[in-house]
């Protein structure tokens, strides 16, 4: 199996795991007593099954959810990219290193990646797609779509 194969097997889950992971996801600040107590487990319990799920890749990082209008991030578009089929691992670094792409993702139909762009107005958007995006190595085409409103369902 390759390293790539590896990383997308699935990693076998029971409920417990499941009701872990639902609690982390509503409040990544839980503390481990806190989860322990939701879950109906031992802290001893609650903390061997984070470690292990960490451990195995399940759970990635803990991070903030941040309201982008009220971070000043008033801008935002999802915009799609047509790319040299060569280009997708080196231009995907490229990718990550620029702040305002907040997602990323390699799809397939009418276009090879689509991103979420976050900035500050419209100006700085326009900046980014033209500027960054578009003048890329491997980027063919591009097209944007803004968002008006967005509603995040975590």
């Amino acid at each position: 199996m390759s390293e790539a194969e590896a990383e997308q097997t699935a990693v076998p889950l029971d409920a417990v795991d499941r009701d872990i992971i639902r609690e982390l996801t509503t409040d990544g600040r839980m503390s481990i007593t806190q989860v322990a107590e939701n879950v109906h487990i031992s802290r001893a319990h609650a903390y061997s099954r984070i470690a292990r799920l960490t451990g195995e890749g399940v759970l990635t990082k803990f991070t903030a959810l941040v309201d982008p209008i009220k971070a000043g991030l008033r801008s935002s578009a999802y915009v799609t990219l047509k790319v040299q089929q060569h280009s997708w691992r080196e231009l995907k670094e490229e990718l990550r290193a620029i702040p305002e792409v907040h997602h990323i993702a390699l799809v397939g139909g009418d276009f090879d990646v689509i991103l979420l762009v976050r900035a500050t107005d419209n100006i700085h958007l326009r900046r980014v797609i033209f500027d960054q995006l578009q003048s890329m190595d491997g980027v063919l085409d591009t097209q944007t779509f803004l968002v008006f409103e967005d509603v995040d369902t975590r």
